[in-house]
């Protein structure tokens, strides 16, 4: 298994390179770095200001997983954050190249069908420990 992994790297890594593409900007805007478990941490700095005001979420993200790069507003979040983030590295490694755009049509779907395109997303779900049926536990978000 181990010898797959370098595979699984590669499998995810157009999407890993949107990650990676924010990391200039944070670190000459006073963000950080760190790598946890083979993950890519960027936090704080530019990254912070794009979690919180260039995402379709009321009131931003605490965190955004892109492949192998996860972005936080700051260490603190990305503590918080970390296993709920985490599921969406394992999704990125499954679906690869095409994972942006199925959490794209999934969020589009939901849309569609009068529910939450964020909390009815089913990558969402997963990564919440959701199941599709289960839509009272959002009330405690």
């Amino acid at each position: 298994m181990r010898l797959l992994r370098p595979l699984v790297y590669l499998w995810a890594f157009p999407t890993t390179l949107l990650g990676l593409l924010f990391i200039p900007a944070a670190v000459i805007s006073g963000g950080g770095i760190q790598i946890v478990d083979g993950v890519i941490e960027v936090y704080g700095g530019f990254v912070s200001f794009f979690l919180r005001y260039c995402t379709l979420l009321r009131g931003g993200a605490s965190a955004m997983t892109l492949g192998h790069v996860v972005l936080g507003r700051d260490r603190f979040l990305l503590e918080a954050t970390r296993s709920h983030e985490r599921i969406h590295v394992r999704q990125v490694e499954r679906w690869g190249p095409l994972f942006i755009p199925a959490y794209a049509v999934a969020a589009l779907a939901m849309l569609l069908m009068g529910r939450s395109p964020y909390h009815d997303n089913p990558f969402e779900r997963e990564a919440y420990g959701w199941s599709l049926h289960s839509s009272d536990r959002r009330a405690s978000l």
